[in-house]
């Protein structure tokens, strides 16, 4: 894995501070800025790998803090299409080249944003969407498969936890249960396919102290700023660090 300037690493170093903030009250989709800030340091599949240990482990944090606080039956309803949607994604993976991984991930970050400005409108239908495998198994094959490439399946589990209008608290720990299952899921498959190794655990070791910082700074912020404020500002950071990972490997590409 290739050795960077420490620009880099201070933005790894933020990227990692957001799976703490992102756990710490301001909402699972703050988590989304990280994957495109790692990937600005790295090239992206080792990004991928770094994050994965460190995402479980802010995983830990979380399931502590919302214990039982679920609707335990969506597992049922994702969680078959989740390990589809895995197997599909990490086989995909292995066929992208880094510059088309950069574009994916890129696309993926500025749907994230987009549907987040978009879900009120999306969701004003009266009454409340009662879920089932018709609906979960398609949704859990579609997390499985952006939670491979980027991490980003925030969107995918949005769509079918938000029309079930759970109680926010419930909500939320019904997120994090999911989030839980998809990413340790995933292990054995990236180490199986060589996404993680033995360099990605060296550099995820270095950062994990960052992820329980992140969720003191998280809670320390959300004393003093306004949620609307703080995820605001993020998705439009979001929205930039997207738009930089397509544009730039496409300028790259066409330089090629």
């Amino acid at each position: 894995m290739e050795i960077h300037a420490w620009p880099h690493q201070l933005t790894a170093g933020l990227a990692v501070l957001f799976i703490g903030l992102s756990k710490a009250g301001f909402g699972g989709g703050l988590g989304m800025l990280t994957t495109p800030l790692c990937v600005m340091a790295f090239d992206p599949r080792s990004a991928i790998g770094i994050l994965l240990p460190l995402l479980c482990a802010g995983d830990l944090f979380s399931l502590y803090h919302y214990w039982g606080k679920w609707e335990r039956k969506n597992l049922g309803y994702l969680l078959p299409g989740v390990v589809a949607g895995v197997v599909i994604g990490v086989h995909f993976i292995g066929r992208f080249s880094s510059h088309q991984l950069n574009v994916a991930i890129g696309v993926l970050a500025v749907a994230f944003v987009l549907f987040q400005w978009c879900k009120e409108l999306v969701f004003k239908a009266e009454g409340a969407f009662a879920p089932n495998h018709w609906v979960g198994v398609p949704c859990g094959i579609g997390t499985g498969v952006t939670s491979s490439f980027a991490h980003g399946a925030g969107p995918v589990v949005s769509l079918f936890l938000i029309p079930q209008r759970l109680p926010k608290e419930i909500y939320v720990g019904t997120n994090v249960l999911i989030f839980t299952w998809v990413n340790w899921i995933k292990l054995p498959f990236f180490v199986g396919n060589q996404i993680i190794t033995g360099s990605t655990i060296q550099t995820s070791l270095v950062y994990l102290p960052l992820v329980p910082l992140g969720v003191w700074l998280g809670v320390w912020l959300n004393r003093r700023f306004s949620d609307a404020w703080f995820t605001r500002m993020v998705y439009v950071l979001t929205f930039l660090a997207g738009l930089e990972l397509i544009f730039h490997s496409m300028i790259v590409d066409w330089l090629r």
